[in-house]
């Protein structure tokens, strides 16, 4: 039997091991999904042991996703962008670390809204959710990116890395919202039930709007969205398909995405 962990510290929460076993159940793989909690001093020796012939690949989760890096032979160009990797395949040439998660955010909204042509969008948050989705947007074809953060300085130089715009905190909604077609929660705010922007606020996104929270949940953001008469999406879809192109990288076969999205929602159903 082949093995595949998530790697990271702590691992207990992630949904990662019921969407993979599904899948593995649905294809008939013999394959296993673990948890393999990592310190940092144990990392090194983690990622080593992922060289052995049963081992099938590995995710990797905070606070691991950078300090992964230099243990790995190579390391592809959107994971490059993104600076980070959640995702290990082993090959002939070595330990490959990718990034997915560009991937299941362009996914997820494909699959949810068709084709859309989004000309400007609205990044809120500088951390690691916030390049996997901007790195998203330029592969989206998306021009006009304005990001904001609590935190200005940060949110100008992811700005300048991606060539986009730096908008102040205090001033986001009013500058950009007016013509933001795709407005991006990427802050922890919604794992707290926390609003990163007021109701009001909401009012000034065009009709047409998206908005988006990376929480894989409804939140606070989502629903007052819907009161809006805006659409909106949760995390849950490009945690699906940044999984299912992770499992395509892994075996070389057609990931069996709906499977996995179903128990995905089961176990949240099951944790409440």
């Amino acid at each position: 039997m082949k093995r595949v962990g998530v790697i990271g510290d702590p691992v207990e929460h992630s949904l990662s091991p019921h969407m993979h076993n599904a899948a593995f159940g649905e294809l008939g793989i013999d394959a296993f999904y673990e948890l393999w909690p990592t310190p940092l001093p144990g990392l090194g020796d983690r990622v080593a042991s992922l060289r052995l012939p049963d081992v099938l690949g590995a995710n990797v989760t905070v606070p691991h996703k950078q300090a992964v890096m230099p243990f790995l032979d190579r390391v592809t160009e959107t994971a490059q962008r993104i600076g980070a990797v959640n995702t290990v395949i082993p090959s002939p040439e070595g330990l490959i670390g990718d990034n997915t998660d560009a991937h299941g955010f362009q996914r997820s909204i494909e699959e949810t809204f068709g084709p859309v042509q989004i000309d400007s969008a609205v990044v809120l948050g500088a951390g690691g959710a916030s390049r996997a989705a901007i790195v998203a947007l330029r592969m989206m074809g998306v021009e006009n990116i304005d990001i904001a953060n609590r935190t200005d300085a940060r949110a100008a130089a992811l700005a300048q890395e991606f060539a986009a715009e730096m908008i102040p905190w205090s001033e986001v909604v009013a500058e950009s919202f007016p013509d933001a077609e795709l407005l991006i929660n990427a802050t922890s705010l919604g794992w707290h039930d926390e609003m990163p922007v007021l109701m009001d606020d909401l009012k000034r996104l065009p009709h047409r709007a998206i908005v988006v929270d990376l929480t894989y949940r409804e939140t606070p953001l989502l629903r007052a969205a819907a009161d809006c008469g805006r659409r909106g999406l949760d995390g849950l879809g490009m945690l699906v398909h940044q999984g299912a192109r992770a499992f395509e990288l892994w075996t070389g076969m057609q990931a069996p995405v709906g499977i996995m999205q179903e128990s995905v929602r089961a176990e949240q159903a099951r944790r409440g």
